[in-house]
């Protein structure tokens, strides 16, 4: 396994994504879609945590396709898609997109994640 940008391996950025998806999802426990869209702060904390998420699976897939190809139920051209919304286009994003992402999508993201930690440890 080759080392990737900053020294990080790829456990590391699936270990940097898995935290993400924890954060977020604690972030909002026991939130009702309307307290999400009246809490700036959570939406902030969110949409960071989301940005992480998709830079950190940028990274994968640019420093270790192999692996990538290896596991392609993994979204991962969808994460890489999602962060660079978010982040080149901020002033638009759609925090309704952003509440489905966190409800729908990241849990299964969690238990995708631990496999593949579990499978590549």
């Amino acid at each position: 396994m080759k080392a990737g940008s900053q020294g990080l391996r790829q456990a590391d950025y699936l270990g940097h994504m898995l935290e993400a998806v924890r954060l977020v999802r604690s972030y909002m426990e026991g939130l009702s879609k309307a307290d999400f869209l009246d809490d700036r702060k959570t939406q902030q904390a969110v949409i960071l945590n989301i940005l992480v998420i998709g830079e950190a699976a940028t990274k994968i897939a640019d420093e270790f396709p192999e692996f990538v190809a290896r596991y392609p139920e993994v979204r991962w051209k969808d994460m890489r898609g999602m962060r660079n919304r978010m982040a080149h286009g901020y002033f638009d994003i759609n925090l309704d997109v952003v509440w489905e992402t966190a409800q729908q999508s990241l849990p299964a993201l969690e238990q995708q994640l631990l496999g593949l930690l579990n499978r590549e440890a």
